[in-house]
């Protein structure tokens, strides 16, 4: 006999592999998604009679083979007709989840494309749940991910791992779709919930998988690192009654440690490595500070500053320098603070965090006018209820003074 439980651990363990292997050797998405779901469903019925089969893998494939014959011949001239996916044989078949990721990420294809066909066919993520993650219809993401699987076909794209000049540009590619699925989980939404657990936590498998497959890779270790330190607060990033919680104000009790711990070790492994100024490693650097601190009063700012200056140096990137501007306010001041955001109404102009910041460094200041018509322009820009019911609470704070 077996239960639910073994399912799962097979579901967990061999769905990549499973999928990867189908795709390859039937060069068809489609016909490789159903045949595997065939092969989960077969076990869902035997396996609690026969018990679990000595090697879960190779019995799930057989099926899935088995199931997938049986769907070619019924199809006969009409499969003999249709186009199929181009595969490079050359390489392990071990190297199948690879080109699986690989291909799934590939830059032909549009960023929502190929955040869905990632979810759906490396992590088994089922349509309607990948749907309901991107926030469009069953039948929409549905019919997103048959146009994908036909544009790989059309264009010519192939089934397998890039060539070495092409590994950076290609991983690239990968880290940020599954840095935007991990931010998703985590990314405001009209009257909806504030965090996204389930999202997070399938993108921080991806990173998993990625890591496992290429450790070798610092960008894919230190995604990795950042996931896990960004993830281990998820308990924590909101109140009973839904409402945001600022990290300083969050129970550190509630955090994942482990996760923390994992992560910090990982990115000491990358100094080793001499890795200084790469993009998710300095992300994870920022965020492990605050992760070591055992209270918010502990926290090393000053360390925080210097790497946000040297990931705006980097990226380039406004969005940094705001933040880069909330470290600097904590260790010379709200002033210079301030002075740091003087450059920021044009590219952010839009963006509810920084009348939000800047009405903070303002009341830090006792220029509480100035600061409440800040507080009043970020309501007005919010995204969510939550964030206006937290800068409206900041706001009566200022005003009541």
């Amino acid at each position: 006999m077996t239960g639910s439980g073994d399912l799962e651990e097979a579901w967990r363990r061999h769905w990549t592999g499973l999928v990867a292997g189908l795709v390859r050797r039937y060069r068809d998405f489609g016909v490789a998604e159903d045949a595997a779901a065939d092969a989960f469903a077969a076990a869902a019925r035997t396996w609690p009679v026969d018990g679990v089969p000595d090697s879960p893998g190779a019995w799930l494939y057989t099926a899935a083979r088995h199931r997938a014959d049986d769907q070619l011949r019924h199809r006969g001239v009409a499969r003999r007709k249709a186009p199929l996916l181009l595969v490079d044989d050359a390489g392990p078949a071990s190297d199948d989840r690879l080109r699986l990721i690989f291909t799934c990420c590939h830059p032909a294809l549009s960023l929502q494309a190929r955040v869905g066909l990632t979810l759906r066919y490396v992590l088994g993520v089922p349509t309607c749940e990948v749907a309901r993650l991107l926030l469009v219809s069953e039948s929409t993401m549905a019919a997103r991910l048959t146009r994908a699987r036909s544009k790989l076909k059309a264009a010519g794209i192939r089934y397998r791992i890039p060539d070495p000049e092409e590994l950076p540009r290609r991983l690239a590619s990968v880290t940020a779709v599954v840095y935007l699925a991990f931010t998703r989980g985590y990314a405001p939404r009209s009257g909806g919930e504030v965090v996204e657990v389930d999202a997070a936590a399938e993108a921080v498998e991806l990173g998993r998988l990625l890591h496992m497959l290429m450790p070798q890779e610092t960008s894919v270790t230190a995604l990795l690192a950042l996931m896990l330190l960004q993830h281990a607060r998820r308990d924590a990033r909101q109140d009973e009654h839904g409402d945001l919680v600022l990290l300083p104000d969050q129970d550190r009790a509630r955090w994942y440690h482990g996760e923390i711990a994992e992560a910090v070790w990982l990115l000491r492994g990358l100094s080793k490595r001499g890795v200084t100024d790469e993009r998710y490693f300095l992300e994870a650097c920022i965020a492990a500070q605050h992760g070591v601190a055992e209270t918010a009063a502990q926290t090393n700012w000053r360390r925080i500053g210097d790497y946000y200056r040297r990931l705006e140096a980097v990226t380039g990137s406004a969005v940094v320098r705001l933040n880069r501007a909330v470290a600097v306010a904590e260790v010379a001041g709200p002033l210079e603070g301030l002075r740091l955001l003087e450059t920021l109404d044009e590219p952010l102009g839009r963006f509810h965090m920084l009348a939000a910041v800047r009405a903070d460094f303002l009341a830090r200041l006792g220029r509480d006018e100035q600061a409440v018509r800040q507080y009043r322009l970020a309501i007005e820009l919010a995204d969510t209820a939550a964030q206006r019911r937290f800068l409206a609470d900041r706001l009566e704070q200022v005003a009541n003074r």
